[in-house]
C-alpha cells in the first residue's frame, strides 16, 4: 500500500476515535458544557495537534511541519472570528446552552466535508489555472480590509438563501422540542428552530472557508497537510467557543489582527511568482501579530471596557 495513502488512511481513523471519544461518549447526551469541561478538550485538542506536527516532522520533514503549524494558526484565528458569528446566531434563535453543544457536533460534521471538496477543488484549480493564486490573493486582501473597516456582522436569517429555502418547503414550528431537529406534528414532518439554527451554522461556514482554504494555500499546496491543519482547528472549535464565550468582549483588538493576517497572506500569494516569501517569516509574522492583538486586547481593550462601564 502506498506511503500516502497509508498516512490518510492512519489519519482519518485517529480522528473517527477521537471524535466517538469527544462528540460520541463523553458529550452524546445534550447538556450545558461548562469552563473546566471545555479548558480539558482544548487542551486535548491542541496537544493532539501539536503531537500531530512532531510525527510530520521526523515523517515528511521540517519544511512540512513548518507548513501544517502555519496553517494551523491561520485556520485557528480564523475560527476564533467565526466564534463571535456563532454567538450572535445562538442569540438570535434564542438557543440555550443545552441545546448548542448537540448543534455544533453537526455543523463540525459539515465543516469537515465541505472543507474536503473546498481543498481538492482549490490545488485541483491551482494546479490547471494558476491564475488562480492570484484571484485567491486578491479575494483575500479584500476580505481583510472589509473585515478591519466593515463594522459590525449582522445575523439576517430572513435573507440567507438556505434559511428560506428550508422554511419555503419544509414546516417549521415556533418551539424546541428536546434537542430533536425534526418532529412529527399532526402527521406532517417539521423542522424545528435547531435546524434553522444548524443551517445558519453550515452556511456561516461555508462563507468562512471561502476565505480560510485560500489563507491555508498561500502556505502549502500539499493535500494532506492542508486538510489535516484544518481538521485539527475544526475539532477544537467546539470546545474552544465554551472557552472563548464568556469572554470575547476581552479580545476587541482581536479581529484586526485577523484582518492582517488575511491580508497578509493574501500578499504573500500576490507575490508567489515574484519573490516567494520563506515559510518560515510567515509563521513569526502570524504569531507575531495574534500576539500583538491579543496583549493589545487585553491590556488597553480591557481599560476601555471598564471605563465605558464606569462612565
Amino acid at each position: 500500500m502506498p506511503v500516502q495513502t497509508m498516512m490518510w488512511l492512519g489519519f482519518g481513523a485517529l480522528i473517527l476515535v477521537m471524535f466517538v471519544i469527544d462528540l460520541g461518549l463523553f458529550n452524546r447526551k445534550s447538556h450545558e458544557i461548562r469552563f473546566r469541561e471545555a479548558l480539558a478538550w482544548t487542551v486535548v485538542w491542541v496537544s493532539l495537534a501539536l503531537a500531530f506536527n512532531v510525527w510530520i516532522y521526523f515523517e515528511m520533514g521540517p519544511t512540512k511541519a513548518l507548513e501544517f503549524f502555519t496553517g494551523y494558526l491561520i485556520e485557528q484565528s480564523l475560527s476564533v472570528d467565526n466564534l463571535f458569528v456563532f454567538i450572535m446566531i445562538f442569540a438570535f434563535f434564542r438557543i440555550t446552552k443545552i441545546h448548542q453543544p448537540k448543534i455544533l457536533k453537526w455543523g463540525i460534521l459539515g465543516a469537515l466535508a465541505m472543507r474536503a471538496v473546498f481543498i481538492m477543488a482549490g490545488i485541483g484549480l491551482i494546479e490547471r489555472f494558476h491564475w488562480i493564486v492570484y484571484l485567491f490573493g486578491a479575494i483575500l486582501v479584500v476580505t481583510g480590509f472589509k473585515m478591519a473597516f466593515g463594522g459590525e456582522n449582522h445575523i439576517e436569517p430572513e435573507k440567507n438563501y438556505l434559511v428560506r429555502l428550508v422554511r419555503r418547503f419544509v414546516p417549521i414550528t415556533k418551539r424546541i422540542r428536546d434537542d430533536r431537529f425534526f418532529i412529527r406534528k399532526g402527521g406532517i414532518t417539521a423542522a424545528t428552530p435547531l435546524f434553522l439554527t444548524l443551517v445558519m451554522v453550515e452556511s456561516s461556514d461555508l462563507i468562512f472557508a471561502v476565505d480560510s482554504i485560500p489563507a491555508v494555500l498561500a502556505v502549502s499546496r500539499d493535500p494532506f497537510i492542508v486538510y489535516t491543519s484544518n481538521v485539527f482547528a475544526i475539532m477544537g472549535l467546539r470546545s474552544l467557543y465554551y472557552l472563548l464565550a464568556n469572554v470575547m468582549e476581552m479580545f476587541v483588538y482581536l479581529k484586526l489582527g485577523v484582518s492582517v493576517i488575511l491580508v497578509y497572506v493574501g500578499a504573500k500569494m500576490l507575490l508567489a511568482d515574484i519573490y516567494p516569501i520563506p515559510i518560515g517569516f510567515s509563521l513569526g509574522t502570524i504569531v507575531g501579530v495574534l500576539a500583538i492583538s491579543v496583549i493589545t486586547s487585553i491590556t488597553i481593550g480591557s481599560k476601555k471596557a471598564r471605563a465605558s462601564h464606569r462612565a
